[in-house]
């Protein structure tokens, strides 16, 4: 079966997700997902894209403020001999109409960064579940002030944080919970990417040529560079610490309990833009945000983890994951696991396609044919799907508002540790106490989760 034949799974649930009030769905029927999606940039349309190949989704409205992006998007319906969906554009209050439908169960949130608070508390409280791209927030108020919504409105927020639904990632989860690596000491991860060609622009092509930023460019140049300019810290946290917070079952029976942040010197910028576009103006800014930022935290089980976000300098892709416990490791930079006693040799490094095939999640073994071609390696599919089947089973998504802002906070706690002098600051405990019963059930069996 291919990813367009996908056939609506059964409805069987995770032990421990609550089942939402009836009445939340305003679709007449519940089998069907109508979707609204605020921001169709680049990532907007992938999204776009994941459902458009599914029978079970609807997308019944787009809202963008740039004709462009708009453009793209009524290319992919038109490809996909799909209905085009209502428009909604003009200004930044433009996603507030698409929000007054009632026939829309969910929304996407794929918009610059700044945006992401106020058109969630506006999504949940029109009564829609809220998948959101990362971050959620600016400021450490923000995401109180979403968690607020969320309490008020009770209507599910879901960061869209694709990692934790990696294929290696979920085979080293299964590891985890077979006690394959003992009792868990250490953890890693982090964003380490080299941005630099999405950074920056000519403004006619996406990636790779230019020294440019702003709104005269494309895609994420247009605002993402900026924050580098304004902010130092840990600007995207969530593709290091989802993963690593599934291991340690962070608010569920343990948590984040301080932080602190490093950052180094900020000359990786610099650097490409005076290659790529010699003479440039743009090559005498000063980036505050330090080429690499290094954050480390503990958990109230006696656990620590360190992230990394490393993103302005030459580099191959990686996420710099380490999963270190008392009867050994896995390290994903050097794809290699070892396990005291159970290795092939003692002291030595076996690679871990091996073990990650043998201890493969049911989830992907489930369902590796229908997230075949979708982006991230496959991984889009997965975290879509997860969002798509808690609208449809009326549940709450299993990365919830109280996951999704402890992965997003530290981005305001990271910048408040560096502008003073790298002091530990206290972690926000979203859940108010709750954390030491809760369960954690992500990804804990093969139900379409």
């Amino acid at each position: 079966m291919d990813r367009r034949d996908f056939v609506k799974s059964s409805a069987t649930g995770i032990a421990g997700l609550t089942i939402l009030p009836s009445g939340i769905l305003f679709g007449k029927n519940a089998d069907k997902v109508r979707l609204g999606y605020i921001g169709v940039g680049l990532r907007g349309r992938n999204h776009i894209g994941e459902g458009l190949l599914r029978d079970d989704v609807e997308i019944v409205a787009i809202c963008d403020i740039q004709e462009s992006s708009l453009k793209y998007c009524r290319a992919q319906f038109v490809k996909a001999g799909k209905k085009l969906p209502a428009e909604y554009t003009g200004g930044l209050d433009a996603y507030k109409k698409l929000l007054e439908r009632k026939d829309i169960d969910g929304v996407i949130i794929a918009t610059p960064w700044q945006f992401h608070k106020d058109q969630a508390i506006d999504a949940m409280r029109a009564g829609k579940y809220v998948g959101c791209e990362v971050i959620a927030g600016i400021t450490e108020k923000d995401h109180w002030d979403i968690l607020k919504a969320h309490e008020e409105t009770k209507m599910p927020y879901m960061t869209l944080e694709n990692v934790c639904y990696r294929r290696d990632v979920m085979a080293v989860l299964n590891m985890v919970r077979q006690n394959l690596f003992g009792e868990i000491v250490h953890l890693e991860g982090g964003y380490q990417h080299d941005l630099r060609g999405i950074l920056f622009n000519d403004g006619k092509s996406f990636y790779g040529k230019g020294g440019e930023f702003g709104p005269n460019t494309m895609g994420e140049s247009q605002w993402r560079t900026q924050w580098n300019v304004d902010r130092d810290g840990d600007i995207y946290p969530t593709h290091g610490v989802g993963p690593v917070m599934n291991y340690v079952d962070i608010n569920r029976g343990n948590r984040f309990t301080n932080l602190v942040s490093f950052s180094s010197k900020s000359r990786g910028l610099n650097t490409y833009i005076d290659k790529v576009s010699p003479g440039n103006k743009n090559a005498k800014i000063n980036f505050k945000n330090g080429d690499v930022t290094t954050t480390m935290i503990n958990c109230a089980n006696g656990e620590t983890v360190m992230l990394s976000h490393d993103t302005h300098l030459p580099r191959p892709y990686s996420l710099g994951f380490r999963v270190q416990g008392t009867e050994g490791l896995w390290m994903d930079v050097n794809n290699a696991i070892y396990i005291d006693g159970k290795s092939e040799k003692d002291d030595l490094w076996d690679r871990a396609d091996t073990w990650l095939e043998k201890y493969d999640h049911p989830l992907w073994k489930k369902n590796e044919h229908l997230a075949e071609g979708a982006g991230h390696g496959g991984m889009d599919w997965f975290v879509f799907n997860a969002f798509v089947e808690s609208v449809k089973q009326k549940k709450q998504t299993p990365i919830d508002v109280y996951d999704s802002l402890t992965m997003s906070v530290i981005t305001p706690l990271s910048e408040k540790s560096l502008k003073e002098g790298n002091a530990p600051q206290q972690f926000p405990d979203f859940t108010r106490g709750k954390w030491k019963n809760r369960k954690n059930t992500f990804a804990l069996d093969d139900s379409g989760f």
